[in-house]
């Protein structure tokens, strides 16, 4: 596995929620987990014989609390979730218009967006019928089973 990938993989891990990850190309065998208490990470490259990298990691900074909770505000709608794991993709084609935007009107089984998923794409339908009042990813951002997508009013 070349080092870029090794680059990215870690980056991954580091800027997401992801405690651990494993991934096997060809003879080599990557596992990356982050540290939980200690401010390092934990490389372990299995080619011939296991090889362990330590990436020091900058503990997180204390956050000052607020001087009163601030709840968020509540949108009434239904909530359209992603039913898988995959990628948020908002058009048919880079360049085209959005399949719908926040003050679209939609009837039930209009298509609402396109996740990815193993590069398969698959549309996303609307199950009621109203207006689209909030739109909740970005365009080519990952989602996950279960994330709110959009919200119809």
């Amino acid at each position: 596995m070349d080092l870029r990938k090794l680059k990215t993989l870690i980056d991954l891990v580091a800027e997401s929620d992801i405690a651990e990850l494993e991934v096997t190309e060809g003879d080599s065998k990557v596992r990356i987990i982050k540290a939980v208490e200690a401010p390092t990470q934990q490389v372990m490259m299995h080619a011939q014989a296991p090889q362990y990298v330590q990436i020091p990691t900058q503990a997180p900074a204390p956050v000052a609390a607020p001087a009163a909770p601030v709840a968020p505000p509540e949108v009434q709608g239904y909530v359209v979730k992603s039913p898988m794991v995959g990628t948020f993709y908002a058009a048919s084609a880079p360049g085209n218009p959005p399949y719908v935007q926040v003050g679209s009107a939609v009837k039930t089984g209009d298509t609402l967006c396109i996740v990815e998923a193993m590069k398969l794409l698959n549309e996303i339908e609307a199950e009621v019928a109203g207006v689209i009042k909030q739109v909740l990813v970005e365009n080519g951002q990952p989602v996950e089973f279960g994330q709110p997508l959009f919200i119809i009013g």
